[in-house]
């Protein structure tokens, strides 16, 4: 039984799944497997909330590892951290969405 075995690769999938499981978060990374990056202007108007809160869920993305940020002068821009994310990412959207 795979589980017995390797308990970790699941126990960081459940965790990836519990926090894009918060809407907002999800519509971030649903644009972020659309496009290769994004700013927080950007997803604010998308979901129409102020830039502390679209920042609050960015950190939280960040902080599991799912996207990543690079300055480019005054601005930064978000992407998925890498190429196994987006796969597993983009499969998840696609049976959601």
């Amino acid at each position: 039984m795979f589980y017995r075995t390797e308990p970790e690769v699941f126990i960081k999938n459940a965790d990836v799944l519990k926090v894009i499981a918060h809407p907002q978060r999800l519509c971030i990374v649903k644009t972020l497997c659309e496009k290769d990056h994004s700013t927080v202007t950007d997803m604010q108007e998308c979901l129409g909330e102020v830039q502390s809160t679209v920042s609050q869920h960015l950190a939280k993305l960040k902080s599991y590892g799912i996207i990543t940020a690079k300055r480019e002068g005054t601005f930064m821009y978000y992407s998925i951290a890498n190429e196994e994310m987006r796969h597993k990412l983009q499969g998840i959207i696609k049976e959601l969405f």
